[in-house]
């Protein structure tokens, strides 16, 4: 199991320019896990490709029920107290400590194209790439 952003599912599901990496990242480990915020941000991604990239409607509901399907129910909530701790000690946004949050309390890594988030978080956060090398 991984825990995985928003970037990896959008990566994956709407097939744009990582769409390849995170297929690999897919057949490396295909248990995604994520914290409940990540349906309002991958939202937030469809609206941002119907407005700006001409995506339909119709398609972006089609893209979002993929990513349902790829998380597959594992959504958890996380301790608000452990996310504001981890944003306050690295500076990264409060959603972003979402994820992070959650892959230290499951104890597996996060995998991310944030460079910000691998940077703060070295021990729990891993690039697509290294993620792939490693399986």
């Amino acid at each position: 199991m991984i825990v995985a952003d928003t970037s990896l599912i959008a990566c994956l599901a709407i097939r744009n320019e990582g769409a390849e990496l995170a297929s690999a990242v897919c057949a490396a480990d295909p248990v995604w896990a994520a914290p409940v915020l990540w349906r309002s941000e991958f939202r937030h991604a469809l609206m941002k490709y119907v407005h700006g990239a001409g995506m339909s409607l119709n398609e972006a509901m089609r893209v979002l029920q993929l990513a349902e399907e790829i998380v597959g129910g594992r959504e958890y909530q996380v301790s608000s107290d452990r996310v504001l701790a981890l944003a306050a000690r690295s500076g990264c946004t409060g959603y972003d400590c979402e994820y992070v949050a959650l892959a230290q309390d499951l104890g597996v890594p996060l995998v991310t194209a944030d460079p910000q988030i691998l940077k703060a978080f070295p021990r729990t956060a891993v690039s697509m790439e290294k993620f792939v090398r490693k399986k």
